[in-house]
């Protein structure tokens, strides 16, 4: 049986950050119970199509899934065992600093969850302010001694670099209590200005002003050298784990590995398809009624394709491709298709190409996009 992996979307939270573009709604908590009946009434409808895999993998994400009362977090999750077949060795749900009790971190434990996702962001309190985050610092050291009480082992810090008037003493400060915590896992992302979020609106009128190029990509390489001078592993571009801690469910994504979304808005990719249900609860709500998926559009994967987007996910990983891997899976050698693209990024310094591997040097990781267009058919 083929090893999956499962998404679950909680549109749900308390407020909406202003850098946020995710689907998500503040202050809807009349319609929680309701949702949560019709995505396992989705689950349920893929009890058949999915009969051929084993779930290895389930990811619960938002919004601000620790929003919602632990009884539907152990609701869904207890469906999904009683109906799939798998191992479930990591089982993620993303958390809020401030959303979490001792109650609710039982209840994840019963629910078999091992892997909490913080959104950290940063530990200064006026640049947690300034972005929308509805924590402070006291409420992420309170989670953590709530979460290590219980006895969780696996915990994830989301953090962004490159915010409005955040300097390389901020970064550091934060990097360095969080690697004091002994947190497991630490995702280090530079903040992307979304369209139509309130930090792109403030950022076009000019109320706010962002470091520039060569300041955050310092702000990138300091974060990188901390946290690789403390033992974490930089094994993805944002992503640092522990020796045994890299993100189970997360790889599935970088490696096309076969992974389906469950609740609005999510992805799924199966049997060279990709598909992604309806935005907009009323949409999803009335599929669901007429027996159908509530998908809203879904496209072929070719096989061009297929190995395009093989190369420009594996390249994330800082081990990057393995050539024989390649071969394994497309019974042709990536060098007779890909040829004359490796070999100009390599004379230009951004591939480093051997007799096994192909990955990014440091500059390639840099200037990754150059070598995306190239490979994009």
């Amino acid at each position: 049986m083929k090893e999956l992996g499962i998404y679950i979307h909680i549109p749900f939270c308390m407020s909406k950050c202003y850098y946020c573009d995710f689907i998500s709604f503040p202050n809807l908590s009349f319609e929680i119970n309701k949702y949560i009946d019709y995505l396992i009434k989705e689950i349920e409808m893929y009890k058949e199509p999915l009969k051929d895999y084993k779930v290895s993998t389930i990811f619960i994400g938002g919004g601000t899934p620790s929003y919602l009362e632990p009884k539907y977090i152990y609701k869904i999750l207890d469906f999904i065992y009683k109906n799939f077949s798998g191992e479930f060795q990591e089982i993620t749900i993303e958390a809020n600093p401030g959303t979490l009790d001792s109650d609710k971190l039982r209840v994840y434990k019963e629910s078999r969850i091992n892997r909490i996702s913080l959104g950290v962001q940063s530990l200064d309190d006026r640049l947690l302010k300034l972005i929308g985050r509805s924590h402070s610092s006291k409420d992420f050291y309170k989670s953590i001694e709530k979460i290590r009480n219980i006895g969780f082992k696996n915990i994830n810090a989301d953090l962004i670099f490159g915010l409005p008037t955040q300097n390389l003493k901020d970064c550091e400060k934060t990097l360095k209590e969080i690697i004091r915590l002994n947190i497991e896992h630490i995702s280090y992302y530079s903040l992307i200005l979304e369209e139509n979020t309130l930090m792109d609106k403030w950022y076009k009128e000019g109320k706010i002003i962002l470091p520039d190029e060569d300041l955050e990509r310092e702000m990138y390489y300091l974060g990188k050298d901390i946290l690789k001078a403390n033992g974490y592993k930089h094994y993805e571009i944002s992503n640092f784990g522990k020796t045994g801690y890299e993100s189970q469910h997360n790889s599935k994504y970088w490696k096309l590995e076969p992974y389906i979304g469950f609740g609005i808005s999510s992805h799924s990719n199966l049997d060279n398809k990709r598909f992604w249900n309806y935005s907009d609860l009323n949409n999803y709500y009335n599929n669901i009624d007429k027996g159908m998926f509530p998908i809203s559009g879904e496209e072929y994967i070719d096989r061009e394709m297929e190995i395009a987007e093989y190369l420009i996910m594996g390249l994330r990983l800082i081990d990057g491709i393995d050539k024989s891997k390649f071969f394994e899976r497309f019974n042709i050698e990536v060098e007779d298709i890909y040829g004359d693209v490796l070999n100009k990024h390599k004379k230009n310094g951004l591939l480093y190409i051997d007799e096994n591997n192909i990955r990014f040097t440091a500059k390639g990781l840099d200037l990754s996009n150059i070598v995306y267009i190239d490979i994009l058919p």
